[in-house]
């Protein structure tokens, strides 16, 4: 038998009741005394826990005085005893340190692990949230306060393209006459259908013309470039639900109901850029034609970089935006909201500048060449408000024009004063005439149309059907 303290044979051997291990009687005992447990078991323990073994053994002879060889190995079996049990209690102790510190290193590691979950989950977060602020529980078109994001701001070097732009446009606009060759209040007055051609694209959502062509795009997926000179179809795309589309020199742009703008150089596809999520309900180009600005469903609007083909900024709103125009300097970018809302953003900042009471959803936004006017008309009314820039309130709607039926699409020309109107029921122009200051309607055709846009010198007016029908109105 061995000591489970010492791991020598006892000279009087005890043993525990509560762990069956056989002990020291001297060691046990003290053990007992400091801690009050069984060094094996870790129960509590008392003295009475220990029963005697009688075995056989030679009694040694007491040592009178440390002098003597005896005494002396007595002493050193004190000091072995009491060493044994400091022994057993550090071999304890370094055992219970060697699992304390494998749980910490285990804890450690999973607390790390943790935090790069946490870290990637917020970063994922951060990015979903810069994409989209839509209520759950009031569904994707609900109103309300936006979620907060990182502001993001024009990169400098599109700023001074913003600031050159807005310098040439606001100076050559003082004083400007109307162009030589543009069309007369007597030529808009004799302005007929001559022209109405099935392009067979229905749900059509998108109108933007060239100088010599027309792109046109439907909910349905299909697009077409039509020849206004020649009166047929170049070509036809299959590119997704269409729900606006722009011309850029000679690349057609268009923005789908998938969050998507697409770059078309002819049938071919240039570039790309997904942005939003959700549909994306209007695009406007910037006067200089190096910047676009697209607004969705998402509450938000972003500008690209048409140069370098990349997105330069991205400002969340707290209303879901249904249209969008660029004020002719450049320097403004008008929003129309589903609660009834024209929102005016400072471009280089994204700072909302002003806002304006229109009542109803915001189908159509157009400013005039003069500055400080633009229309705004939604198709749940049948007038055309126009606001002016420079008041707030009520005092900022200039003029409202009834034009009796619903309005879904407006169009400004460049001389300040001619306003198309389109919509179920027909197309309108309103004449503003500056020497009178009066508005006067020049001519109306029952000609059912979505979208309408002004041809060169204004000398025509292009629209086009929900069924895909386009229209070409002229002398």
């Amino acid at each position: 038998m061995l000591c489970a303290i010492s791991g020598e044979p006892p000279q009087e051997p005890v043993v525990s009741k509560l762990s069956g291990n056989v002990f020291e009687k001297r060691l046990i005992e003290r053990y007992v005394t400091e801690h009050g447990v069984d060094p094996v078991s870790k129960e509590d323990m008392t003295i009475e826990d220990l029963l005697p073994l009688k075995t056989n053994r030679v009694v040694r002879p007491r040592p009178p005085t440390l002098t003597s060889i005896p005494a002396l190995l007595a002493s050193f079996q004190n000091e072995w005893d009491a060493l044994a049990t400091e022994t057993y209690n550090l071999t304890e102790q370094l055992k219970k340190a060697r699992e304390e510190l494998s749980t910490a290193l285990y804890q450690n590691d999973a607390a790390v692990r943790v935090i790069a979950r946490l870290t990637q989950e917020r970063d994922e977060a951060r990015d979903a949230l810069s994409k989209i602020n839509v209520s759950v529980s009031n569904g994707p078109n609900a109103e309300g306060d936006a979620m907060a994001v990182d502001s993001e701001f024009l990169p400098d070097e599109l700023v001074a393209i913003v600031d050159a732009t807005q310098a040439q446009m606001s100076k050559s606009r003082k004083k400007r006459p109307i162009p030589e060759g543009w069309v007369t209040p007597e030529d808009i007055s004799a302005f007929t259908v001559e022209e109405a051609k099935d392009l067979e694209i229905p749900q059509t959502k998108a109108l933007a013309i060239d100088q010599e062509h027309a792109a046109i795009g439907g909910f349905n997926g299909l697009a077409s470039c039509y020849s206004i000179a020649t009166g047929e179809v170049e070509r036809t795309m299959d590119i997704g639900p269409v729900t606006d589309a722009i011309w850029r020199d000679n690349k057609i742009i268009f923005a789908t109901a998938k969050g998507m703008v697409l770059l078309f150089d002819k049938a071919a596809e240039v570039a790309n850029f997904a942005d939003h999520v959700g549909a994306i309900t209007g695009i406007a180009l910037h006067p200089s034609g190096d910047l676009l600005a697209s607004v969705g469903v998402d509450k938000s609007f972003v500008i690209y970089d048409l140069k370098n083909l990349k997105r330069a900024m991205r400002v969340q709103t707290d209303s879901t935006l249904s249209s969008c125009a660029f004020h002719p300097d450049g320097h403004l970018l008008a929003v129309g909201t589903n609660s009834g809302v024209v929102k005016v953003f400072q471009i280089k900042t994204g700072e909302e500048a002003a806002k304006f009471e229109l009542g109803a959803r915001v189908e159509s936004i157009a400013f005039s060449e003069n500055g400080y006017w633009f229309a705004a008309a939604s198709s749940q009314q049948t007038t055309v408000t126009i606001f002016d820039l420079r008041k707030e309130g009520d005092a900022a709607r200039a003029k409202v024009l009834e034009i009796g039926a619903p309005v879904q699409s407006l169009a400004w020309d460049y001389s300040q004063q001619f306003l198309a109107t389109a919509g179920p029921s027909g197309i309108t122009v309103q004449q503003y005439s500056k020497s009178a200051k009066k508005w006067s309607e020049a001519v109306r055709k029952d000609f059912s149309a979505v979208r309408v846009a002004w041809g060169t010198e204004a000398k025509m007016l292009v629209a086009v059907s929900e069924n895909g029908n386009i229209g070409i109105l002229k002398q």
